[in-house]
């Protein structure tokens, strides 16, 4: 590294290795770095005036992407703000760009201004910022013009709601970049993102992923135009995922796919798809997305699986009223071919009516296998379906490091943990996770060997 090191532009490095490697060299015409694991304990040991980066001139680095390691902790989100987040902007003063990234879809530790100064995670060289906040209020902190200079802002948020705290509301005329990514419901999406997306006239790319609960109309084709498009005139690129859930249903109006694709006429859409799930009288979910998919995270997912490939879908949660039967764990396989992450909410056993054994007999000559998936969480789901994953001659789980499951059903299931059919399936789970917290016997143990102790 000392013979090459007026040559280093970029360094990736791993964050156990960053004494090693930045002490190796002067680096002086090194402006990007990237630190795989990052963790707040770097912070105060390497971002700061007295660490090792003393003999690097912190003015150089002009792009800096943290690569998180850490999941949601208890610690105060203030706390983080104050001594991660704002110490990362004052210690390199001359950043352009700013991702600070989880290493999965799982939340890190979010960025919180809640009851902080104008002055706090401020920046007035700032271009390019990519973070996880703690709801939608830290994002409107964020553009009430403590950065200036931002151009493309890509923010994840916990939360949507309303505030009773007031912010700059002038026009956003220097941003050309925005995606919001929201999981979690809202009933503010009218009261609160669109005004801030009315604020972005120069906007040319725009990423949305919004669960919307409640509200008079489907989010749909007709209310994009009028409601978000016909404010941003230079836009070229909308990527989108809305979910609208509503309840009670009229039961003398029945919407339907076709019913709801024949309202995007615009031609900035190109390729769209909907799903319409009834749920009886009482609920109606209908989600409209762009072409191809292009999130990593699905909720609240049912039966209704169109023929389409969400390559890009490695977490999901599956929820119906309506069971879920062999045939279409075939289907979800090849419509979400690279899961990690799978969640299953349902209480209702598949049934085949008499006409139907004969595809009851078809689905068990086929074995389904998740070549990808590292989590399954089935602790809110019928006996059956635990049954149906753990079962090597029905699912074939060769990842499978993490299960979370009711203690009574895996008892059951795996005949007290002696069963040699569910055993291959349990074999590389490192973290057993029942509903509640207890003590395993000595043979959950030699039943599941590479569990951690």
């Amino acid at each position: 590294l000392p013979r090459i090191q007026q040559n280093v532009k970029s360094l990736s490095v791993e964050s156990a290795s960053i004494e090693c490697i930045l002490g190796a060299g002067i680096y002086p015409n090194l402006t990007e770095l990237k630190i795989f694991n990052f963790n707040r304990e770097i912070v105060p040991r390497y971002f700061t005036d007295n660490s090792l980066f003393q003999h690097i001139d912190q003015q150089q680095i002009t792009d800096l992407i943290l690569i998180s390691n850490e999941n949601y902790t208890e610690q105060p989100l203030t706390e983080d703000t104050t001594n991660v987040y704002a110490m990362i902007l004052d210690f390199f003063k001359n950043l352009n760009h700013l991702s600070i990234l989880p290493s999965s879809v799982n939340d890190y530790s979010h960025l919180s201004l809640y009851n902080s100064s104008p002055m706090t995670f401020s920046s007035s060289t700032l271009t390019e910022l990519c973070i996880n906040t703690n709801n939608f209020n830290d994002c409107l902190a964020l553009l009430d013009g403590r950065l200036k200079q931002l151009t493309s802002f890509i923010v994840q948020t916990n939360h949507i709601y309303e505030t009773s705290t007031f912010y700059n509301m002038d026009p956003l005329l220097n941003l050309e970049c925005f995606s919001l990514t929201c999981y979690n419901r809202t009933r503010h999406y009218a009261s609160v993102v669109l005004p801030l997306l009315r604020r972005m006239s120069h906007l040319k790319e725009l990423n949305l992923y919004i669960y919307n609960w409640g509200g008079p109309t489907f989010i749909a084709g007709t209310h994009l135009d009028n409601e978000i498009l016909i404010h941003m005139p230079r836009l070229h690129t909308f990527t989108f995922y809305f979910a609208s859930k509503h309840g009670p249903v009229d039961p003398d109006v029945r919407i339907s796919n076709s019913d709801i694709l024949s309202t995007f006429t615009n031609s900035k859409y190109q390729r769209v798809a909907c799903m319409v799930d009834y749920f009886g009288h009482w609920e109606l979910i209908c989600r409209v997305f762009s072409l191809p998919v292009k999130f990593h995270r699905l909720e609240e997912i049912g039966n209704n699986i169109p023929n389409i490939m969400f390559t890009t879908v490695t977490h999901l949660k599956l929820w119906d009223k309506h069971p879920f039967k062999h045939e279409f764990f075939i289907r979800l396989t090849q419509a979400f071919p690279f899961l990690q992450d799978l969640s299953i909410k349902i209480i209702q056993p598949p049934f085949w009516k008499s006409r139907e054994r004969h595809l009851y007999e078809i689905d068990w000559c086929s074995i389904v296998e998740y070549p990808y998936l590292v989590s399954l969480n089935i602790t809110c789901a019928h006996i059956h379906y635990v049954e149906h994953f753990l079962n090597d001659t029905k699912t074939h789980l060769p990842r499978l490091t993490e299960l979370k499951v009711n203690y009574g059903n895996l008892e059951i299931v795996t005949n007290k943990f002696t069963r040699a059919e569910t055993r291959r399936n349990c074999a590389k789970i490192k973290q057993l996770i029942p509903e509640q917290s207890m003590i395993y016997p000595k043979d959950v143990y030699d039943y599941f060997p590479s569990l951690s102790l």
